[in-house]
């Protein structure tokens, strides 16, 4: 026995489909843009360079004082765990 599907029952469920998929696609990008607080265990933000590491010399470092992955003020001179060595 067939069971036929009528065109609007496709296209209905092709939109319902979609439009769930762009809201769990736009909340994964909000989800992957927030940014670490500074007091995370994970992170461990300080204002002073450790072991002569600093946030100026991090890949992550946004001048004159932002992080791609921390939030808030970021000392030029800070450090945190996150830090990774500038190419060159």
């Amino acid at each position: 026995m067939k069971h036929a599907v009528s065109r609007r029952a496709v296209v209905s469920r092709a939109v319902i489909g979609t439009a769930a998929f762009i809201a769990t696609f736009a909340q994964l990008r909000n989800a992957l843009a927030a940014k670490f607080p500074q007091t995370s265990p994970a992170v461990a933000y300080q204002p002073s360079p450790k072991d002569g590491r600093q946030c100026d010399g991090c890949t992550l470092f946004q001048a004159p004082d932002a992080c791609q992955v921390v939030d808030g003020k970021i000392s030029p001179t800070g450090w945190c765990k996150l830090w990774a060595k500038k190419a060159g």
